[in-house]
């Protein structure tokens, strides 16, 4: 089993869940009892569905990234599944710096992306 790997799938997984749990309680749920939204084809009821539907489709991607990563963690690398595992780093890295610099480093997902990031690429 490759460590690195078998950590990075499971940090992706559970920064995945925590987006959903605590987007829904601390931004979502407020948001939607108390905010103002704009009407997206003539209702705010749709604008509600859009935001949940996306804010839960980035949850079902680091969910699913990181099964994927787990998955590969228990066989050896090949070139080929190197490949994948390094696309993976550089989405991770590249969301760290975004994540950085859009909340000005208040927001902690960056240095878990981060690290995952750097798992990947070591396990790689």
């Amino acid at each position: 089993m490759n460590l690195p790997l078998m950590a990075a799938g499971v940090l992706s997984i559970l920064i995945g869940a925590a987006h959903s749990f605590l987007g829904e309680r601390l931004l979502l749920g407020p948001l939607f009892r108390y905010g103002e939204l704009t009407k997206l084809l003539g209702s705010t009821t749709f604008a509600r569905q859009t935001l949940r539907f996306t804010w839960h489709l980035t949850t079902v991607l680091a969910v699913g990234i990181g099964v994927i990563v787990i998955v590969l963690s228990l066989s050896p690398v090949d070139p080929k599944t190197a490949w994948v595992l390094r696309a993976f780093a550089i989405t991770f890295a590249i969301s760290s710096l975004v994540s950085l610099g859009g909340a000005r480093g208040k927001h902690f997902s960056w240095w878990v992306f981060l690290i995952i990031a750097v798992l990947l690429w070591t396990g790689s």
